[in-house]
């Protein structure tokens, strides 16, 4: 991956030069891709994200958007504070090195953020974890593979391991493969804290709490038997793994 700047005027692009040779806008526009048949799906979310098949690959793009109650002040735009301190900027060069560690995540292909006085707006790019449905959809059916959930332990135990703190850790947001290979994303404020255990446990408990608000009942007993074989692997040592 060789990582390239472009700058004009109030915008910064990054992007992945091995992947995209001619950097624009363009990019991150739906309409451009629409115009170009190239939309062929949209995942519903805080952060609007367009599923796209284009000439470097399939990608997500995604928007940054607010929710909750500081969308009524303003749905795409946040403080600008510094291009490298923007969200869009930051999550990238978080994939990029979870990425170098050899962590389950999408690359990063773009991402850009707009200057727009004090305000800035900023969308991402990056490859499509194809063949695979988040965890949320597979919960009335996978509730019995114990091989599956301690897999996600030990998955989560390795960003963990590698000092990534995700800030939105739910069961949308975990992936699963057609060979039930696990992937993180959504890295959007993830911060990377080396042992910080009381940050590492709190991940945890929103992923509880996710899992308790998505299950399907009757069966809510059976979240406890999953809960503790996810436990099972993201406890278990390195060596024995």
């Amino acid at each position: 991956m060789k990582t390239l700047a472009h700058k004009q005027d109030s915008l910064l692009i990054v992007y992945d030069a091995d992947a995209i040779q001619h950097p624009g806008p363009f990019l991150f526009s739906p309409e451009h891709w629409a115009g170009q048949g190239a939309v062929t799906g949209e995942a519903a979310g805080r952060g609007r994200a367009i599923f796209l098949e284009t000439g470097f690959g399939h990608a997500v793009l995604r928007q940054y958007l607010r929710g909750g109650w500081a969308a009524k002040a303003s749905r795409d735009r946040y403080v600008f504070s510094g291009f490298e301190q923007s969200r869009p900027m930051a999550e990238f060069v978080v994939l990029e090195h979870l990425l170098a560690q050899g962590l389950p995540v999408p690359a990063p292909l773009a991402a850009m953020c707009i200057r727009e006085g004090a305000l800035y707006r900023g969308w991402i790019l990056m490859r499509m974890i194809r063949h695979s449905a988040t965890l949320a959809d597979l919960l009335s059916v996978r509730q019995q593979d114990p091989v599956l959930w301690r897999s996600m332990g030990a998955c989560i135990r390795r960003f963990h391991d590698h000092g990534l703190v995700h800030a939105d850790l739910n069961a949308r947001n975990i992936l699963v493969g057609d060979a039930d290979e696990i992937h993180l994303i959504d890295f959007d404020r993830a911060r990377l804290r080396k042992n910080d255990a009381r940050a590492f446990s709190a991940n945890l408990k929103r992923l509880h709490r996710s899992l308790q608000k998505l299950w399907p009942e009757p069966g809510l007993e059976q979240l406890q038997w999953c809960w503790q074989k996810l436990q099972e692997g993201y406890n278990r040592s390195p060596a024995a793994s």
